[in-house]
């Protein structure tokens, strides 16, 4: 059985070559992952009701998941208005993601750095914009020189808030993401080459292992499943946990969600779930 790595990431285009907008197979799915997420969303809000059902129910929950969850949940109640940018960019990632376990298709576009870039990158820049937009240019002040710091430490806090902030956060949000894809695409790769390989061309005493192998890339779909989601989930929640301290501020952001722990002690609460939940 021959492997060439190459295949799983690089195809050459058929549209469009030599230019700036020369689409291949990735763009391809990637266009696909779009559309289904727009069109996911469009039947939904045409099958919109009083009391939602099928499709309808299935997309306003959809909303309501990363609405609640994710925007108010991290970053207040004002994190409402950021809702639909969470929601695009959670079902967006969501549908890019599943399509590595999608037959006949078997490869996430997120599993290609150039997408997980891009998102990072607009992340970055809408959580940057949201604090500029709240603070002015005092924001980049707020961020490299936090206040209430003796004024020595800053020799050392503000190179590593300026690389953290600025450099790192959207590096760790596209590395993650393009990793775990990559890596996941791979392996349900080589264990369903394997699978054929045993099972079409191997000796008589070999193919039982075939369908080890066979049940091991079955268990690694589910398990894929779930990572689909988890890395969905994880740079959403991210994005919204950025935008909220470039709304709040470090300080501030915190000093909240300790407030809300201890009303919701009163309320019979227990705060440590609250801050676990921030």
């Amino acid at each position: 059985m021959e492997l060439d790595v190459f295949h799983l990431f690089l195809w050459e285009p058929f549209a469009f070559e030599g230019t700036p907008f020369a689409i291949n197979r990735v763009v391809l799915l990637m266009y696909f992952a779009a559309l289904g997420c727009i069109l996911f969303f469009v039947v939904g809000a045409r099958k919109a009701s009083v009391r939602p059902k099928g499709m309808g129910l299935i997309a306003e929950s959809s909303y309501r998941l990363v609405r609640d969850n994710i925007a108010i949940d991290v970053i207040g109640p004002e994190g409402a208005k950021y809702a639909p940018f969470l929601a695009t960019m959670f079902w967006f990632i969501f549908f890019s993601n599943l399509l590595e376990i999608t037959p006949g298709v078997s490869f996430p576009v997120t599993s290609r750095m150039a997408l997980p870039a891009l998102l990072a990158l607009i992340s970055w820049v809408w959580f940057n914009g949201v604090g500029i937009a709240k603070n002015g240019f005092g924001y980049f002040k707020e961020t490299l020189f936090p206040p209430g710091v003796p004024w020595p430490v800053y020799i050392l806090l503000t190179p590593i808030e300026l690389a953290s902030v600025f450099i790192i956060r959207p590096l760790t949000l596209a590395i993650r993401l393009f990793a775990n894809m990559m890596a996941g695409h791979v392996l349900l790769t080589v264990f369903f080459l394997f699978t054929e390989d045993l099972l079409l061309h191997a000796a008589p005493v070999l193919k039982p292992l075939g369908i080890i192998t066979f049940v091991v890339a079955c268990l690694l779909v589910i398990f894929e499943l779930m990572v689909i989601v988890i890395q969905a989930y994880i740079f959403t929640t991210l994005t919204a946990f950025y935008i909220a301290e470039a709304l709040h501020g470090h300080g501030e952001h915190e000093e909240e969600h300790a407030h809300a722990a201890a009303d919701h002690e009163v309320e019979g609460i227990p705060g440590e779930q609250v801050l676990a939940r921030a």
